[in-house]
């Protein structure tokens, strides 16, 4: 199954839902904190998600349950940049325990990440949108309903296409 995102819309085996993007568009040219999502063709490397809210999932991904001390990279100057870290922690990073629902489930798009270019984007995911699909940071954002019946079919051959 793969996913294709293209005029706000996610299409995929399930039918086609809405989504969101960053919410100053699309770019061919990310660079980190520009709230783009980058265009391309991706894989997804592994699934997050919060047990404490969700239950136990089985995914067809390596994934791992999101704790407090969970984060993920996202300055430039780090060794561990556009990676998955613990806090406490030296650098900038922003959590995965979120008190609101985005982070519940999020699949990890490989962007940036073989090999990470310093300042070219990080911690760009699929992930649970906000209300009336407000614009994101660089990610993509459904529904968490959606979601939830997509992560299940996501594995290592899934690709998302992101198309202008």
């Amino acid at each position: 199954m793969n996913l294709l995102i293209q005029n706000n819309y996610l299409h995929s085996d399930l039918g086609q839902c809405a989504c969101a993007v960053g919410r100053n568009g699309l770019t061919r040219n990310k660079v980190e904190g520009d709230h783009k999502t980058p265009i391309g063709e991706f894989k997804f490397e592994k699934i997050y998600y919060r047990a404490d809210k969700l239950g136990d999932m089985n995914f067809n991904l390596p994934s791992k349950a999101i704790s407090k001390i969970d984060g993920w990279c996202d300055d430039p100057k780090s060794k561990l940049y556009n990676q998955f870290i613990q806090f406490p922690f030296d650098a900038s990073a922003e959590t995965l325990y979120r008190s609101d629902d985005l982070y519940d489930v999020l699949c990890v798009i490989n962007y940036n990440t073989y090999p990470t270019v310093p300042g070219k984007g990080s911690a760009i995911f699929l992930h649970i949108c906000k209300p009336n699909l407000e614009g994101t940071e660089g990610c993509v954002a459904i529904e968490k309903k959606n979601i939830i019946e997509l992560v299940k079919r996501i594995d290592s051959d899934t690709k998302i296409i992101i198309k202008p």
